[in-house]
């Protein structure tokens, strides 16, 4: 059996219907501007509601989701989200609060958002901890800002610089540049930051190293005490990119490994929605150094009561208008609720051996550039097929012809021809094997229908160059590009 997917090259409704006789346009709206009434009006197609369902189907059917088939995207953790969650978040009394609301009008939300803050800090080992965090990448600038802000009362204006490695997610050094830092980049041996290596390049401008564990490469930085000793020796924040926590939940924590920050992507580890763009929400979890600096409003017990508070002097103060994306809040508080603690341990032992197990199977067909055992995920290295004329990147497109999402390529940049595979453990062994299978008809392909694919899909091989030069991001700008369809 292989993955199936419906995929259709779906019409627009005007090109499905000729459109009726053009109806009479509205010329005045109470209390709306002329300018912004249409000068002609709409000529609709007119279909049967049987067209018209039928045409929506089909449109959902040319998106791919997680419902779909296997999402192998490596180091994003792009799991299944339980449908038990979904339902909690839409109950109606959540669906109608509003930000603005007087705390005593909303006291059960508040105190699920304290238990998760709880929750949150006894799995980091930070017990401080702030939701307002929008994903990862907002996660890194806050904590950023906050150690800034940390060296700066302590009088320490010339810590300048950020430390990351050469297996680091590329939003580390962005977040950095915007927080004011500038950034440099420490080479890896055999894919791990060495101690030694790393105390030669700490001083007295390091104001942070930021570190994912496990990396990007599947692998855990086995010197990761020894690492935390150096940098704090340096007099320096040690910062964990919580991206990859789906590897080590329930099995050790940020906390234990003398992490003073970390973010945590809560659409990634803890089955919330992720992909196309949103949404995402995430947490920052800060230890005694960085306290302080959380931003505000905090949530506080008194009692058996809840309130804002915002007296804290030295927080880097708001970072949204709201509090955070409650809707996905909720969503982690449930999934925390179902697994518990020792089923979060399991997550970690089910998403690791599927890592290994699929990594042992796809390691015989490409080679594999760093130590066999690795936690959620791993890397293979597509140079081979470059004796054949092919590239990492037509192997990637050749899958979505087999109805999977292809893997990420090409990251980290210190593996040439790089493919990152993270299955999670929401996948199971016959899923796996399917994508194996799908994977090794890729390979074995002719280069000719390597180059061109994909092929089955509603959009072919597209100019990714040109995509990134001549953006078109809004329907005006497509509009403006070309003549308008018939009755239009």
């Amino acid at each position: 059996m292989t993955f199936r997917q419906a995929r259709y090259d779906e019409p627009l409704l005007w090109e499905v219907r000729d459109p009726v006789e053009e109806r009479p346009g509205v010329t005045a709206l109470p209390g709306v501007p002329v300018g912004l009434l249409r000068k002609h009006p709409v000529a609709w197609p007119e279909l049967s509601e049987l067209e018209l369902a039928r045409h929506f189907t089909r449109l959902s059917q040319m998106n791919f989701g997680i419902e779909t088939a296997f999402y192998p995207l490596g180091s994003c953790t792009m799991k299944y989200n339980p449908r038990v969650a979904e339902l909690l978040s839409r109950r109606e009394a959540l669906l109608g609060a509003h930000p603005a609301q007087p705390e005593e009008t909303v006291q059960g939300l508040l105190e699920l958002l304290y238990e998760l803050e709880g929750a949150l800090g006894k799995i980091t080992g930070l017990p401080h901890v702030s939701l307002q965090i929008a994903a990862g990448a907002h996660g890194e600038f806050i904590a950023l800002l906050m150690t800034r802000a940390y060296f700066e009362d302590r009088g320490e204006v010339g810590r300048t610089e950020v430390l990351l490695p050469d297996t680091a997610h590329g939003t580390n050094p962005a977040s950095a540049s915007m927080a004011g830092f500038t950034s440099r980049e420490l080479a890896t041996e055999h894919g791990l930051i060495r101690a030694r290596a790393l105390r030669d390049q700490l001083g007295p401008k390091t104001a942070a190293f930021m570190l994912t564990n496990p990396n990007t490469a599947g692998l855990f930085e086995e010197e990761i005490l020894e690492i935390a000793d150096e940098v704090h020796r340096a007099g320096a924040i040690l910062y964990y990119d919580g991206a990859n926590l789906n590897g080590i939940l329930g099995k050790t924590h940020p906390g234990k490994m003398g992490f003073d920050v970390a973010h945590l992507n809560l659409h990634k580890t803890f089955g919330t929605p992720h992909g196309g763009g949103g949404p995402g929400d995430g947490a920052l979890c800060a230890g005694e150094r960085l306290a302080d600096y959380l931003p505000v409003p905090r949530i506080r017990r008194e009692g058996d009561r809840f309130r804002w508070d915002y007296d804290f002097p030295r927080s880097i103060g708001k970072v949204k208008t709201a509090f955070g994306n409650v809707g996905l809040l909720v969503r982690a508080y449930a999934f925390l609720l179902a697994y518990g603690e020792s089923g979060l341990t399991a997550v970690t032992e089910r998403a690791v051996l599927n890592a290994n197990y699929l990594a042992r199977r796809m390691g015989e067909l490409l080679p594999r550039p760093f130590s066999p055992l690795v936690k959620h995920e791993f890397l293979l290295s597509g140079a081979p097929l470059k004796a054949r004329g092919v590239r990492t990147l037509d192997l990637a497109k050749r899958l979505l012809d087999e109805g999977v999402h292809a893997p990420t390529v090409y990251f980290p940049a210190l593996v040439e021809e790089a493919l990152m595979v993270e299955p999670p453990e929401t996948e199971s062994k016959r899923e796996l094997d399917l994508f194996f299978e799908a994977f090794r008809r890729s390979m074995e392909d002719r280069p000719e229908n390597l180059h061109a694919a994909p092929r089955n899909l509603s959009v072919g091989r597209v100019d990714e160059v040109k995509a990134a030069r001549d953006l078109l991001l809004s329907w005006k700008d497509l509009r403006d590009r070309r003549p308008p369809a018939p009755g239009n």
